[in-house]
């Protein structure tokens, strides 16, 4: 059974998984590119932006990595959260 998630959820993952795709997007224009200094001032901001959207996914739905990529909570619960491909 999988347990019922709110809207902001969805609403956050689906930026997440929108902000890594324009980071491995830029890192691949990047290798590239390596002196486009507006670039890498966009992938350094987007950088930024996913650390923010996943702290405040996180705080509220549990960590997204594990191996220390992902701090952990006092109950461990890196297990009882869905996984991002069982949403």
């Amino acid at each position: 059974m999988t347990k019922s998630l709110p809207p902001e959820y969805y609403q956050l993952l689906e930026e997440l998984q929108a902000v890594d795709f324009l980071l491995v997007e830029l890192t691949l224009y990047l290798d590239t590119h390596p002196g486009d200094q507006q670039v890498i001032a966009q992938f350094n901001e987007n950088v930024e932006k996913r650390l923010k959207l996943r702290y405040q996914f996180e705080s509220k739905f549990g960590p997204l990595q594990q191996y220390g990529n992902s701090y952990a909570d006092s109950k461990w619960s890196w297990h009882s959260s869905p996984w991002p491909w069982q949403v």
